[in-house]
């Protein structure tokens, strides 16, 4: 993403606050990444087969996990056109039950192209992680929902329209998204950009729900400040850098807040652990397009801080980058 923004797109319910990957942090996982790389390319004819030879050899269920999700993400193709035609007619429904009924029924058609093509929508990814985890000794469910990028529900009434996972391992409940972790649909492009995508795997839920709302909300893995549909959809819009830098307590917390002309106006965020020294704000606004490389600082809360004078009055819409890659965006109305 330097430089540019591609456009994606009868259990235990032991729920656990906050878990994520970091309750792996000392996991090494390269035995199980290189098991995944060497069965690059074997056929989906025999599922239960495929996830045998993943996780045969591998001792904990969070490396088995990951050969599962590993190969997934590098095996299966996210299909521009299919994505396109689903992305139009799942705007079309108006309520989740309408959205359930479509999505079942549409699955034949997804699920037929998944095992013939290795090539899939979101409900495919999930269905294929589900069913290669369950073969292996892992609960695993899909979880139907929002999901919001730069391009889909910002603002409004929001659309049902994304599929991804939960996998339980150790009596703890942990979120992923295959789809977002296999690479990008790059709109401009009219095609699928390949990379595997470290950020959705395993996520903290308490950033994980700023762009992944499911339609059950249990499945939102906290117990505490469940945010409503509508502050979900009218949040900043996140990249998967506020992942990988664990970005938390963004301010302003709303996608369109207010500037005065001349004043001092600051985004503010918080880094646990992390070290950033670039910020940089791409602006398009009155004015035109503006690249600014404001100083980035810590305040006495311990937030990072990038101050901006706006002088020209009216919408301006800013992209915040750190350490060159788009990490989120807001809409500032200048007065």
């Amino acid at each position: 993403m330097k430089r540019s923004i591609i456009l994606f797109f009868s259990l235990n319910l032991s729920f656990c606050v906050c878990a994520q990957i970091s309750d792996f942090a000392n996991t090494d996982f390269r035995m199980a990444d290189s098991i995944a790389a060497v069965y690059a390319g074997h056929s989906l004819g025999d599922i239960r087969g495929l996830s045998h030879k993943l996780t045969q050899k591998l001792p904990t269920s969070q490396e088995k996990f990951r050969a599962i999700y590993k190969w997934v993400c590098e095996n299966i193709e996210n299909d521009y056109f299919l994505y396109m035609k689903t992305t139009r007619q799942r705007a079309k429904l108006k309520s989740e039950e309408e959205f359930k009924a479509w999505n079942k029924k549409f699955n034949a058609t997804v699920f037929k192209k998944l095992i013939e093509e290795r090539k899939t929508i979101c409900s495919g990814y999930a269905y294929l992680v589900r069913e290669l985890a369950l073969h292996a000794g892992l609960s695993c469910v899909i979880i139907n929902g929002y999901g919001r990028t730069a391009v889909a529900n910002v603002k409004g009434k929001g659309v049902p329209n994304h599929t991804w996972n939960a996998v339980q391992m150790d009596n703890k409940w942990y979120l992923c998204d295959a789809t977002w972790s296999s690479g990008a649909i790059n709109l401009q492009q009219s095609r699928f950009i390949p990379g595997f995508n470290e950020a959705y795997f395993l996520a903290d839920p308490s950033i994980f729900i700023r762009n992944h709302y499911p339609l059950d909300s249990k499945w939102m893995l906290v117990h505490d400040d469940k945010p409503s549909l509508d502050v979900f959809l009218t949040r900043p819009v996140i990249y998967s850098p506020v992942y990988t830098l664990n970005i938390t307590d963004l301010s302003p917390d709303i996608l369109e807040a207010s500037a005065v002309r001349g004043d001092k106006f600051s985004f503010q965020f918080k880094a646990d652990g992390q070290s950033i020294r670039h910020a940089e704000l791409q602006i398009r606004g009155p004015a035109g397009v503006i690249t600014a490389v404001p100083t980035i600082y810590r305040s006495n809360s311990g937030h990072y801080c990038i101050d901006y004078i706006f002088t020209a009055k009216g919408k301006h819409h800013v992209h915040v980058l750190l350490e060159n890659n788009y990490a989120f965006s807001y809409t500032i109305h200048v007065q």
